[in-house]
Parts: structure tokens; sequence; C-alpha cells
């Protein structure tokens, strides 16, 4: 399994979307859906801290539009 750290959010949200895509078509074996499943997972985790992170940044903003040092 391909490493997620370091990966962009739009590398990951893509890859996300084609696990999702492969799940839902039900045509794979129960093993590889088990390992797509836990990749997704891990890719959800990653896409969600991304977020988080980001959502930190915006909120430190000052009124002038300067980000405040943490």
């Amino acid at each position: 399994m391909d490493s997620i750290n370091g990966l962009s959010f739009e590398a990951a949200y893509a890859e996300l979307e084609q696990i999702i895509q492969q799940l839902d078509a039900g045509s794979l074996p129960l093993d590889e859906s088990v390992r797509l499943y836990e990749r997704g997972r891990a890719l959800t985790d990653y896409c969600q801290n991304l977020l988080d992170a980001a959502e930190l940044r915006v909120s430190k903003l000052t009124d002038e539009g300067d980000t405040v040092e943490l």
C-alpha cells in the first residue's frame, strides 16, 4: 500500500472517490474489498486532518488578512 503522507488533498480525495466507485460496483473479491476499505478509511482520516488544519489557519486570520503565528 502506498504511503498517504505527502499527498495533496486533491490527490487523496481523487483516490478516495475511485475507491468508493470500485466498492460500489460490488464486483471485487472480499479480500480486495477489505483492503480498499482500509485504504479508503485512511484516506478519509488524512483528508479530514488536512481540512482541520486549513480551517485552523483560516480561523487565525486577522481582520487585515494576515495570519497569526501559532
